[in-house]
């Protein structure tokens, strides 16, 4: 809550105190319609995922991530965004095997934290399908400065209601001291990140950005057993998360390699070839036209003797 409170003021002075950016044309039916869905389930992201963290340890919430494609892709396929291809379908089993491996050699298992951290995967794999399907059907366009602008308000509001009612009563009973510098720093931490995806997605590509996803969830393990010695990785989720990051690796070097097609010439190949014979018509039609070059050579012979 903190972070979209955070972020909103932050985007808000970047948009309209400092116009590094420029607002979209926002109407109320746009933003009944698209924005605050959006932000409802981007915030049931954020709860469902950060409550997990009192229950499970890093190292496995990173794990369970894995199944982020998963959850992606058959919500898209239902929302009539993507089609269910078998190639993709393999590769979605390999993952679902490698995650319930890996949750099966998990040590410290919790069912609630479980069950937590796969709804809030699935929350916001609902929320990357609304955001494609509703806004691309609007012909919007943002990027994360504005969609902070839009949306981090909106989910404040939603967060404020679990915060409220689920949080506050037990934060009166414990009497938790609020400490300005670290949630002050933790909210600027945020907000560098959002910045950072701004600035990797406009200077380097989809192939880069999904290498560096897998390398992040690899550090982000191996530092959550260092730092936090409660998360003891077992041999079995070591085998568990390794298929499942087959199964994410291949997902997506297909999901690249179809970017990369969708970005090639539209004309078929019958067209192409049409095209290649009608410019080697037009360029015989221009030799005929033109003279050999040994015939020039003669002529010009001719007019030599002739001066």
């Amino acid at each position: 809550m903190i972070h979209m409170g955070f972020s909103g003021a932050v985007a808000f002075f970047l948009v309209r105190v400092f116009k590094v950016v420029s607002p979209v044309q926002m109407t109320f039916e746009i933003y009944a319609t698209c924005v605050i869905p959006i932000s409802a389930f981007f915030a049931s992201s954020l709860w469902f995922g950060n409550t997990a963290y009192l229950h499970i340890s890093v190292a496995f919430i990173q794990m369970l991530k894995a199944l982020m494609p998963v959850a992606t892709f058959l919500v898209a396929v239902l929302c009539g965004t993507d089609k269910l291809r078998w190639d993709v379908f393999v590769n979605m089993l390999l993952v679902s095997v490698g995650v319930v491996v890996s949750s099966y050699g998990e040590i410290h298992f919790n069912v609630v934290g479980t069950v937590y951290q796969v709804t809030g995967i699935l929350a916001e794999a609902l929320r990357l399908v609304l955001t494609q399907v509703l806004l691309q059907k609007k012909g919007l366009t943002l990027n994360p400065i504005t969609s902070l602008y839009y949306i981090a308000p909106c989910s404040f509001m939603f967060l404020f209601v679990p915060w409220y009612f689920l949080e506050k009563p037990g934060m009166e009973v414990s009497q938790i001291q609020f400490n300005f510098w670290i949630f002050i720093s933790n909210a600027i931490c945020a907000l560098a990140l959002n910045f950072s995806i701004f600035l990797v997605i406009g200077r380097t590509g989809a192939v880069t950005i999904r290498v560096a996803g897998v390398l992040k969830d690899w550090i982000l393990i191996a530092l959550s057993t260092v730092v936090f010695p409660e998360s003891t990785i077992t041999g079995l989720n070591i085998i568990g998360y390794a298929i499942a990051l087959c199964g994410v690796v291949m997902y997506n070097y297909l999901k690249v390699k179809d970017v990369r097609a969708s970005q090639l010439p539209t004309d078929g190949i019958p067209e192409r070839i049409a095209k290649i014979q009608d410019w080697k018509l037009e360029k015989k039609s221009s030799d005929l036209l033109r003279p050999d070059s040994s015939e020039r050579v003669t002529m010009k012979s001719v007019v030599l003797l002739l001066i």
